[in-house]
């Protein structure tokens, strides 16, 4: 008796472009800092760290999804979208200047590596979306 032979199709994909790895390693730093300052967070508001959670499991998850052939070209639009808004969304609380980096006098290093990390996931996203 000869054993059946199937083949399944994957549905993990790898990027195509190297800008897609710079990509993920954005994508899951901000993800993952976002789940870490969470913690804290949730210690003086809920309501920000339930956001700083669903932030980073949007990253996490976005991700994810990239890395599986469901993702379509319209989703880097949807990532620089996402990531523009999270910028923003730190201004917004924190204040429009350069203020917004600071926590108690000093400089916070988990805003300003986040807030690079999506900028430079935005910039990924758009030369991603144009050149596929």
């Amino acid at each position: 008796m000869a054993a059946a032979s199937t083949t399944s199709a994957s549905t993990f994909s790898k990027p195509t472009n190297p800008i897609g790895y710079l990509a993920i390693v954005m994508a899951l730093t901000t993800g993952v800092l976002h789940l870490i300052a969470a913690t804290n967070v949730l210690q003086f508001s809920q309501l920000m760290g339930t956001l700083f959670i669903l932030n980073g499991v949007g990253f996490l998850g976005g991700t994810a999804i990239y890395l599986t052939t469901y993702w379509r070209r319209e989703l880097f639009l949807v990532a620089v979208l996402y990531s523009v808004i999270t910028i923003v969304a730190l201004f917004a609380v924190q204040g429009w200047g350069i203020e917004a980096f600071y926590m108690q006098g000093s400089i916070n290093p988990a805003a300003v590596i986040t807030k690079a990390a999506e900028a430079v996931l935005a910039v990924c996203a758009m030369y991603l979306y144009v050149s596929e």
